[in-house]
């Protein structure tokens, strides 16, 4: 770490501050071997994979709680076959005290497998507030997605942001991850431009394995050309290689301005598991 170039102490601090990670249902037993290396009250996300069932992310909830961190849910909103699965969903996370946050994402299929076309409908429903959340994150893409265009992204986005602001919910945007500050950075000025305030949670990939880093790139479209790779530390002729996000991070403590692109913190994808990028982090700060 120490012989890459230095970032301001002051904005790496910052952004360092109130970090927030990833897990899946499946990750239970790693958490618990990971809670001491993890802040206290540090904001988890559960995913809603399609091949988790409910009580698997049930469980992973409230196990993020009893460990005293925050947990925030993910809600796949084409992936609810109904109203009542979903109130089923929030009605047993606000019964464990984990349902106060949660994430909410239109999901991978293509077509809705309930009720809910997209995000907004879900926030629209009035449902979430039902069951006692109080903040909602929402999806921000810096670079784009694979199945969406840009023309349809950012009137989604400002509805969502619209929504929150109307209903009195707390929330934020959480991102995508990419290799490449300068495409995240253009982004949140164009979302500040667009008049949504926001907290910006911008996503990293934790360390991990290059071929694993490259697979993730690729299932999400994130830019992986070889100037890309190279500005970010990963190796395209050594895939059996790990990398961490040492070189994002300055780059980002270096050029990020708080008057130009507000509050912004960052979100851990744990690609390489969850003690080993928080162990990472950990040393980072103190080293970086």
């Amino acid at each position: 770490m120490s012989s890459l170039p230095a970032a301001p102490t002051a904005a790496l601090t910052s952004l360092l501050q109130d970090f927030s990670l990833e897990m899946t249902g499946k990750d239970i037993e790693e958490l618990e071997t990971a809670r001491d290396a993890i802040p206290a009250a540090t904001r988890i996300n559960v995913t809603f994979l399609g091949n988790e069932d409910l009580p698997m992310r049930l469980a992973a909830a409230k196990a993020v709680k009893s460990c005293g961190f925050v947990p925030v849910p993910h809600i796949s909103a084409r992936r609810l076959t109904s109203r009542r699965m979903l109130s089923e969903f929030l009605a047993s996370l606000q019964a464990d005290g984990a349902g106060e946050s949660v994430f909410v994402v239109g999901g991978d299929p293509s077509d809705p497998h309930g009720p809910y076309a997209d995000a907004l409908s879900v926030i629209q429903s009035g449902i979430l507030e039902e069951h006692g959340v109080g903040h909602i994150s929402i999806a921000g893409y810096p670079e784009g997605h694979p199945g969406i265009p840009d023309q349809v992204l950012w009137p989604a986005l400002q509805h969502k942001y619209a929504a929150l602001q109307e209903r009195g919910l707390g929330g934020d945007i959480i991102t995508q991850f990419g290799f490449d500050v300068d495409p995240v950075l253009d982004w949140i000025e164009s979302v500040r431009a667009r008049g949504i305030d926001a907290p910006i949670r911008i996503g990293v990939p934790g360390p991990a394995g290059v071929r694993r880093l490259m697979r993730y790139a690729a299932r999400f479209g994130v830019g992986t050309s070889a100037g890309i790779a190279k500005k970010y530390g990963l190796s395209l002729t050594n895939l059996m290689g790990t990398a961490g996000p040492d070189r994002f991070l300055r780059a980002l403590a270096t050029d990020y301005h708080p008057a130009r692109h507000g509050a912004v913190k960052l979100h851990f994808y744990t690609f390489g598991g969850l003690r080993a990028t928080t162990e990472w982090i950990h040393d980072f700060r103190k080293d970086g």
